[in-house]
């Protein structure tokens, strides 16, 4: 048997290609490293980014209007280097909560200007929650590493073009 009708199947056509591997002809295509489109664990990842920005949008808008409805809703805090009123943390989680869930939904629906969108507000987001701590610390350490993924995702992302 030659070498050529060993790397055959019996159909004839070749049991390795390189163009598979990113080495052949069309692997030249692949210009951006990372996982593209038709990889399942980015485009997973994209999808559960979106929705758990969709989510965590919700939940800051109530967040916020639990701050701006009552002012005991949070535990008092003594001295705090970066203390704000209740209430203006929660318009400030107001305003991003409901921009967070547009941009959720945005992803979700695969629009470009939202994935761009969801990295800066999962980026101010991470800071904000990170200024609320003495405020709730168990729900914002759950939320920054929540938006840590959403960045990693929606960073890793590359869409295929169509």
């Amino acid at each position: 048997m030659s070498d050529a009708s060993q790397s055959r199947n019996p159909q004839g056509s070749p049991v390795w290609d390189p163009s598979h591997q990113g080495t052949g002809p069309s692997g030249s295509e692949n210009r951006f490293p990372g996982p593209h489109a038709g990889d399942g664990l980015a485009a997973g990842g994209v999808t559960f980014a979106g929705v758990l920005m969709l989510v965590n949008g919700i939940l800051a808008v109530l967040q916020g209007i639990a701050a701006i409805a009552e002012d005991d809703v949070y535990g008092r805090i003594g001295d705090y280097v970066y203390k704000i009123n209740l209430t203006g943390w929660g318009w400030i989680l107001l305003i991003v909560g409901l921009v967070a869930a547009a941009a959720g939904w945005g992803v979700l629906k695969g629009a470009a200007w939202a994935r761009v969108t969801g990295i800066v507000l999962a980026s101010v987001s991470l800071v904000l929650q990170f200024l609320f701590l003495p405020y709730a610390p168990i729900w914002s350490v759950v939320v920054i590493a929540i938006d840590v993924f959403v960045i990693w995702a929606l960073a890793v992302y590359r869409p295929t073009a169509r």
